[in-house]
């Protein structure tokens, strides 16, 4: 069964937030959600942990992760790609 039948799998792009770990990275998620009382755009964030397989992305870059099955207690993402490495 491929991944194609199982439906959808969900892709975001973030920013490595840590590095520290060995085969795992941290990413920081933006997402804007509409306020339920004044109806405004807020921005909130979330960290995912993400399966790292080459030790690859370093702190700073821009990523593009994939959901996977769970790989540890919080680790439930891996690295697709590295889209744009950090200024040194």
């Amino acid at each position: 069964m491929s991944t194609e039948e199982r439906g959808r799998t969900r892709e975001v792009v973030g920013t490595v937030i840590s590095d520290k770990m060995h085969k795992t990275i941290s990413v920081k998620i933006y997402r804007t959600v509409m306020h339920p009382r004044y109806k405004k755009f807020v921005k909130r964030t979330s960290v995912f942990k993400a399966h790292d397989e080459k030790n690859e992305a370093k702190m700073g870059d821009k990523v593009r992760i994939y959901e996977t099955r769970p790989l540890s207690k919080t680790k439930r993402w891996k690295l697709a790609e590295v889209v744009q490495k950090a200024e040194v």
